[in-house]
């Protein structure tokens, strides 16, 4: 009765790819091309042939069962293994062609290049309803971006948007972005939602030391990177903060080998960085408006000086609480 499954299911399955070739027709691509030749050579053979007629339906008798059985197991298991495989690839290509259409994502152009760059229209984060679209050139000449705006402003998930569309890139799928053009990166590296490590007894504040030190000996060998740094040495007390800060920023900003994106709540340092022309200054506005927060999630230019923590603290009934106490 094993067998019997086995041979069953393995009879299915020959017979599923046979309907695949029917529709990939002639194959339009060179990868497609190569599968379709190899699982019309895999299904050529005279026994493979005869189980492909077999119907649905009709049991198999005993004779068949065995004389299959033996012939998948002795004399065309790796066939079928490397069938198995052009599955697996098929099935993740059809995938990614699905959410392609249904998401009416776009293929990125990869441009040969010796410095790395990245320039996107209409990007957005995938996770969005209705997300508000963003431009952004990241380029040897201004490849370091110095990100500000208030709480809930934008700032966090543009960082992650650019991320996303960067790494889905590089894995051969479209993007969510009107067009994105990119050099070809080595590698990304983020450092979004660190934490304290109570087992090693290492601080939030040391674990981002420890980050920024790893960062810099990585991206310190000449090959292309994309660095995304959300909300800088939060960690420490400001006047730490800021002085780390800009250290880093300063370092960094003359690594022509990689672009960097870096939101902060610590606007002051940004007008002494602005002798830099290498970085570019990008904010998101919040406006305030009769006593109601509005967040336009555009991209501007320039450094936000909002500071509405603790309008926001007042506005979720946290300041009448502690009146009350």
């Amino acid at each position: 009765s094993l067998i019997k499954y086995s041979v069953e299911h393995t009879i299915s399955f020959l017979q599923g790819l046979q309907k695949i070739t029917i529709l990939m027709g002639d194959g339009n691509s060179k990868i497609s091309s190569i599968w379709l030749q190899t699982i019309q050579l895999f299904l050529s053979k005279s026994l493979v042939q005869e189980m492909l007629q077999f119907k649905k339906g009709k049991p198999l008798n005993r004779e068949q069962v065995l004389t299959y059985g033996h012939f998948i197991q002795h004399h065309y298991k790796r066939d079928t293994e490397a069938l198995i495989e052009i599955y697996h690839q098929l099935d993740a290509y059809l995938s990614l062609a699905i959410a392609t259409k249904k998401f009416n994502f776009h293929f990125p152009n990869f441009i040969e290049s010796n410095e790395p760059f990245i320039k996107a229209e209409g990007l957005y984060h995938l996770q969005l309803i209705t997300p508000v679209p963003y431009s952004i050139v990241l380029e040897r000449n201004q490849n370091f971006l110095f990100l500000t705006g208030a709480n809930m402003g934008g700032k966090s998930t543009f960082i992650k948007a650019v991320g996303v569309c960067a790494y889905l890139a590089h894995v051969g799928m479209s993007v969510p972005a009107a067009q994105m053009d990119l050099s070809l990166f080595d590698g990304l590296i983020s450092n979004i939602n660190l934490t304290d490590n109570i087992s090693k007894g290492e601080s939030y504040f040391f674990n981002e030391v420890h980050r920024i030190k790893k960062t810099i000996e990585k991206i310190s060998d000449g090959r292309k990177w994309l660095v995304l740094i959300d909300e800088l040495f939060k960690g420490t007390n400001q006047q730490d903060a800021v002085k780390c800060s800009i250290t880093v920023i300063e370092g960094l900003r003359k690594m022509n080998n990689a672009l960097f994106i870096l939101s902060t709540h610590l606007y002051e340092i940004g007008h002494e960085l602005q002798i830099h022309p290498n970085i570019q200054f990008k904010y998101f506005e919040t406006a305030l408006e009769n006593d109601q927060l509005h967040f336009s999630y555009q991209l501007k230019d320039g450094i936000s000086n909002d500071r509405l923590g603790y309008i926001i603290m007042r506005k979720e009934g946290v300041v009448d609480l502690l009146n009350k106490l």
